[in-house]
């Protein structure tokens, strides 16, 4: 099984004590974000866990602990965008997250982490001149900690244009032109760069379009060959990405980022977050009377037969 912690909001910048106890306790509980009342306990055991994924834009909360993990497989996406504090209030100086991605990197090592710049949007102040520009200096920053970047368009989903009036959609022309330039940057710098969720329409420029967290990522951070179930699919048809089970919760996340998906609105996430106890199996709130809850069906995809990378 894989457990993700970041498609709902990001569990290493904000919550990284809860965290740790409920690695300390073996288990978590996740309440259904559609049908609240069911919940359902994982274990979180190398037992039946192959890689524990993570999805931050500010790993340096787990970095004191992060031995406490140290016995299972780990895959980490650290988003580091050129965005300022007006697209991302919260988020910390971006050379200070650079900075965090470097330990990490060491601890963790190359096969366990990736880069992930996205979303991109064009606007007066973040043209397309400065995303080249911009992006070259963090590739280079960046040389030898990482050696994949994924990279994705803005989506207009319904709370990204409530939450970020005037965005708009990155054109054709544009979108080939990144793929160009990004591609040749990497390229120089020893940094593969992906597209997740854009089709193959950059494949051309030498984009690996296969996708972020697929197969061959998460075995390449496992050791081994997986054999995920083919039931589990994305929502998305372009999606080829392995999904997790995702122990995180929808508008809990304190970066308030303009253009996120997952927080509906910050007064909805400051009482989420107020209700947060580090020593609760819930990452919001604690049992109801009437909850279901269910024990999760968890075994190990990996069949102990190593993955070789040419």
């Amino acid at each position: 099984m894989i457990i993700n912690t970041g498609c709902r909001t990001d569990i290493p910048a904000y919550y990284s004590d809860w965290f740790y106890n409920r690695i300390k306790e073996g288990y978590v509980m996740v309440r259904n974000p559609y049908y609240p009342q069911q919940v359902s306990r994982y274990r979180l055991s190398p037992d039946v866990v192959d890689v524990l994924v993570f999805c931050t834009k500010n790993p340096e909360p787990m970095l004191e602990r992060i031995d406490e993990i140290k016995q299972f497989h780990q895959f980490w996406f650290v988003t580091i965008t050129p965005y300022g504090n007006e697209i991302e209030p919260n988020v910390p100086d971006k050379k200070a997250v650079m900075d965090s991605f470097k330990k990490l990197s060491q601890k963790v090592g190359l096969p366990s982490i990736g880069w992930r710049y996205d979303p991109i949007f064009i606007s007066g102040q973040y043209s397309l001149e400065y995303h080249l520009d911009i992006f070259e200096k963090m590739a280079r920053n960046l040389s030898g900690y990482v050696d994949n970047c994924v990279i994705s368009f803005i989506d207009l989903y319904e709370k990204t244009k409530k939450n970020f009036p005037g965005v708009r959609r990155v054109g054709a022309q544009e979108r080939a032109m990144i793929g160009e330039k990004f591609a040749g940057i990497g390229k120089k710098y020893g940094i593969t760069i992906r597209s997740c969720c854009e089709g193959k329409e950059l494949e051309k420029y030498g984009i690996d379009v296969s996708g972020c967290m697929t197969k061959s990522v998460m075995e390449r951070a496992a050791g081994y060959v997986l054999h995920h179930p083919k039931t589990i699919k994305s929502t998305r048809p372009e999606c080829e990405c392995l999904l997790g089970n995702d122990i995180g919760m929808y508008n809990t996340c304190g970066h308030a980022c303009i253009y996120c998906y997952a927080n509906y609105d910050r007064k909805t996430v400051a009482e989420n977050m107020r209700m947060h106890d580090p020593e609760s199996p819930f990452l919001v709130g604690r049992a109801l009377a009437d909850d279901q809850v269910r024990e999760a069906k968890q075994n190990l995809y990996g069949d102990g037969q190593l993955e070789f990378v040419f």
